[in-house]
């Protein structure tokens, strides 16, 4: 029994001991299921993370927008333009008032410029960079010379860039490779950012951990120990939310990339995909971009204390942003100046002399919003024709346009300093203009202004306002007449007296005189420069309101045109844009030229894609062209054009026409000198009336602008087969110049008129021909 007893105490003994064994054993086989089972979820988290790391790495391409810029300006002795043009024009281009002695500056004393250019790769080849001196007087340069770099006559600064053509995300940069970074931009960079990049292994635990330690002490997070790699997965894979997920993800992703990839290709993507500032709604990416908008130079070309504050913003592109808070960013950039100096790759002299200078930031960006979105508009619409918008947003390409600043400033001026005098106070839904600009030869769109706030990048007037033109279709109802010598002639009496037209439909129409005078018999050339209705209408009718539209659609207005009498006296609607396009052909005498904004546009590489090249058709008669010509001109000196030389020297030769609509709904004016042709619109976007005539209202603008452009005169050439006699203006005959008010009229030969008259002048050519003999 004792025995027995004994025995069942031992075998409790034995059972007791065994129970924690076992339940410590069958924890440990759960833990080892579930470190198993997340060893398993692991390894397929990081089967999916490599996926996404080498799909999105091997594929790479960076979307980059296509870059606008406008022409490039020639310099050489002649050059038309103001120094006060010149000035804004370097600035545009993003050059620095200095001393004129490093690339991108330039010094200026009264007409007297020092300019260090940059040099720019043009699609016919490399312009190298060149210090100049050159003056400006009388709004020509002179005295022009290469002080540094190849000798050369004639010097193209490298375009100013006015805008570009974003990807839907907003993202902005310039790729860049590795053989492109100045020197120490590498040490600079990895001194500051990631010291021991080529030995660890895409991410850095002792440094994490010394960076927990200093925030810890600070109690505040004023250090990370994220590696290059692990910077480049949170910007290129990943988002911005600071989680534990997040920052596992990180670093399991940057272990992936360094695995795969070698060093340098994971820092040139860095180097292209950092973010460093903001431009508007576009953020700016990778360092050639940021060197660009900055500096508006190359990041090639930067020097020390520019490297030291790129590479200082990496840490805060805000905070330490150098247009808004200089401050902090010059003392960042003195504290990586000194890391370089403290490990050796630079002297402290050298250190010393980077910290004395100042940040250089050029006072605006250089690449950021759409400068002049009413000309980009157009821009837009003429590349819709050749290329895919996403292949704009995405392929770098370089679009070379002819977008002329200095005229650009100043139509942008005329517009807003006119109608800040005529309708002051009232720029919110007052009254609106729109004007284009455009070479008279080539019919390159020199400037566009689409409203009178021209930043605004909504409503385009200059190509979506489509109103009547009044009275600016009239050269074309004379023209038409004059192309059939034997019936018209510049002094051929038309009647200037009231009718009616009465339709099938029972309806009437009764066109009047602006002024409701009525004149008798007045010559043709007088009607139109005085812009009167009757005979205008009378003579449309006469040949015919299909020969009209026709002669229109010939210059290259594409929309209809309605075939009614009313459409003699303007009752037909254009944007400015296409009345540019028309009176181009007046211009031109008979060219149909089609407006062109782009010269060319070549890949990231400079290699050319498309070519633009002038294209031009004869289709009005030259010898009728200049009769209308001449006409217009008469019209300047004499009619309802007359006041623009209020503004505008005499010397000036000019021709012109006015436009106005029923209430003066539309103030228009049209035209050119030997250099430019100029539309302006004025009225309301509602339609409502203004009060104002084509006189009134858009040539004061036309006019202020003319006035603040350097130019030629027009002189237009002579075609053959037109000859130019003297008038009496009384009877219409042939005379001489002797006749009193005698005139000087252009004929299309066998047109001039038969009968004589001599107004006893023979003294006069007596005297005149012995005293020309005398020399």
């Amino acid at each position: 029994m004792a025995k027995s007893a004994k025995s069942r105490k031992n075998s409790k003994k034995s059972a007791s001991g065994k129970a924690p064994a076992s339940r410590r054993s069958g924890l440990w086989g759960i833990l080892g299921r579930l470190i198993l089972v997340g060893l398993v979820i692991l390894a397929g988290w990081m089967v999916y993370l490599d996926a996404v790391v080498t799909d999105r790495f091997e594929g790479r391409r960076f979307e980059v927008p296509s870059r606008v810029y406008a022409r490039p300006l020639e310099l050489y002795d002649g050059t038309s333009i103001s120094a006060g043009a010149l000035g804004r024009e370097l600035e545009l281009a993003g050059y620095r008032p200095g001393n004129g002695s490093s690339p991108g500056t330039y010094s200026r004393s009264g007409g007297r410029f020092i300019i260090s250019t940059r040099g720019f790769t043009f699609s016919d080849g490399a312009e190298p960079k060149r210090r100049l001196a050159l003056t400006v007087s009388g709004d020509r340069v002179t005295d022009f010379r290469v002080l540094i770099g190849p000798s050369s006559p004639i010097v193209r600064l490298e375009p100013a860039q006015i805008g570009g053509i974003y990807p839907a995300h907003k993202e902005d940069r310039i790729l860049i490779q590795l053989s492109d970074l100045p020197p120490l931009f590498e040490d600079t960079l990895l001194a500051v950012e990631d010291r021991n990049f080529y030995q660890h292994f895409g991410v850095a635990p002792m440094s994490i951990a010394r960076a927990m330690w200093v925030n810890l002490q600070a109690g505040r997070v004023v250090q990370g120990g994220s590696t290059l790699t692990q910077q480049l997965v949170k910007n290129f894979f990943l988002s911005r939310e600071q989680t534990l997920v997040r920052k596992g993800n990180e670093a399991l992703m940057s272990v992936l990339l360094e695995w795969h990839y070698d060093k340098q290709d994971i820092l040139e993507t860095y180097l292209n995909e950092v973010y460093l500032g903001q431009a508007g709604v576009r953020s700016i990416h990778g360092f050639g971009l940021a060197s660009q908008f900055y500096f508006g130079e190359p990041l090639a070309e930067l020097d020390l204390h520019q490297v030291a504050l790129l590479v200082g913003m990496v840490k805060g592109p805000s905070y330490y942003d150098p247009r808004r808070h200089p401050e902090r960013a010059l003392e960042r950039r003195n504290l990586v100046i000194d890391v370089l100096a403290s490990n050796g790759s630079i002297t402290e002299q050298e250190a010393m002399r980077a910290k004395a200078r100042d940040l250089g930031v050029t006072s605006r960006p250089s690449f950021s919003e759409n400068r002049y979105p009413a000309f980009i508009d157009l821009v837009r619409r003429h590349l819709a024709r050749d290329y895919r918008e996403e292949d704009l947003q995405s392929e770098g390409l370089r679009i070379f346009t002819t977008l002329n600043p200095a005229i650009q400033y100043a139509s942008e001026f005329s517009v807003k300093q006119t109608l800040d005098r005529i309708d002051p106070g009232n720029g919110d839904g007052g009254l609106q203009s729109a004007m284009v600009v455009t070479s008279r030869d080539s019919g390159e769109v020199l400037a566009l202004v689409g409203g009178r706030d021209p930043r605004f990048a909504g409503f385009n007037r200059a190509l979506d306002a489509s109103r009547p033109i009044g009275s600016l279709v009239k050269p074309f109802v004379y023209l038409a007449a004059l192309a059939q010598p034997q019936r018209y002639t510049l002094i051929t009496p038309l009647q200037d007296k009231s009718f009616a037209l009465v339709f099938d439909n029972g309806q009437r129409w009764e066109p009047k005189n602006y002024d409701g005078l009525e004149r008798g018999d007045v010559a043709l050339h007088t009607a139109l420069s005085r812009s009167y209705n009757l005979p205008t209408v009378r003579l449309g009718l006469d040949v015919g309101v299909d020969s009209v539209v026709d002669l229109l659609q010939d210059l290259g207005v594409s929309e209809a045109i309605p075939h009614y009498p009313s459409m003699l006296l303007g009752a037909v609607p254009m944007a400015p844009v296409t009345v540019a396009q028309v009176y181009q052909g007046l211009a031109t005498s008979g060219f149909n030229t089609p407006l062109r904004t782009i010269r060319q546009v070549t890949d990231a590489s400079g290699e050319p894609l498309s070519r633009y090249p002038l294209a031009v058709e004869q289709v009005l008669d030259p010898a009728a062209t200049h009769l209308v010509q001449y006409a217009m001109q008469e019209t300047m000196q004499e009619g309802t054009g007359r006041g623009a030389y209020r503004r505008i020297s005499r010397d000036l030769a000019l021709a012109g026409k006015t436009g106005t609509t029923d209430d003066g709904r539309d103030s228009w004016f049209a035209g050119f000198s030997g250099d430019l042709l100029a539309v302006t619109w004025v009225g309301r976007d509602d339609n409502g009336p203004t009060s104002l005539t084509g006189a009134s209202g858009a040539l004061p603008v036309w006019a202020d602008f003319m006035a603040s452009v350097p130019q030629h005169g027009l002189s237009p050439v002579i075609p053959d087969g037109v000859q130019y006699h003297w008038i009496d203006p009384q009877t219409g005959a042939l005379t001489d110049e002797f006749c009193e008010g005698a005139r000087l009229v252009p004929f299309i030969a066998g047109s001039e008129p038969t009968q004589t008259r001599n107004c006893g002048g023979t003294l006069q050519r007596q005297l005149r021909s012995w005293f020309e003999g005398l020399f």
